[in-house]
């Protein structure tokens, strides 16, 4: 994955990001020597968001069919959250 300082995007602006970004999928921004930024397309963020919410969906499914979720009303479930 390549790299721009943050000096470098001071100096060079979105024009050093967008060139690695021909190069690569994701560009890591790197602050006083420390990796601390990922920037990619918008349609990858999009695409890995979506992967994302497929995976929560997935577990949200298994933890019904593990019997690990409760069928209540709100006033029972806010009387079940208050009463701890």
């Amino acid at each position: 994955m390549n790299t721009v300082t943050a000096n470098e995007l001071k100096t060079k602006g979105i024009s050093a990001v967008e060139a690695r970004l021909k190069v690569d999928e994701e560009v890591i921004i790197s602050v006083r020597g420390q990796d601390r930024y990922v920037v990619m397309d918008l349609d990858k963020y999009a695409k890995l968001r979506e992967y994302e919410l497929a995976i929560a969906v997935q577990e949200a499914k298994a933890d019904v069919d593990a019997g690990r979720c409760t069928a209540e009303s709100v006033a029972e479930h806010m009387q079940r959250v208050t009463d701890v």
